[in-house]
């Protein structure tokens, strides 16, 4: 049995989740946030048999698209200059996959 770990953007959630519960998987969603750009993230947990892990990854890489986004970032303050807001782009989505290896499970 494995523990999949799955950071993906808010947006993409409940597609995934969706298609996931469609194909007979569980899943815990956590709300979480991007450090970078301090943006909506979702952690999903599940727990699948080892014969499933393909099947699992096919729908995490078709529900988790990357786009490109503007976000306006603020400079470093340096004394004397004026602090002019940046604006950069960004890819965002997909996501980030931890499989875990787990070696006792219970449930009640």
């Amino acid at each position: 049995m494995k523990l999949v770990i799955a950071i993906i953007q808010d947006e993409d959630s409940e597609n995934l989740i969706k298609t996931l519960n469609e194909n007979n998987f569980k899943v815990t969603k956590i709300s979480s946030t991007g450090g970078f750009l301090k943006s909506g993230n979702v952690t999903i947990l599940s727990g699948i048999d080892d014969e499933d892990k393909d099947k699992f990854m096919k729908i995490l890489e078709e529900n988790s698209k990357t786009r490109e986004v503007k976000r306006t970032i603020q400079p470093i303050n340096i004394p004397g200059q004026a602090m002019i807001p940046v604006p950069i782009s960004v890819k965002v989505g997909g996501a980030t996959i931890f499989v875990v290896e787990v070696f006792d499970f219970k449930k009640f």
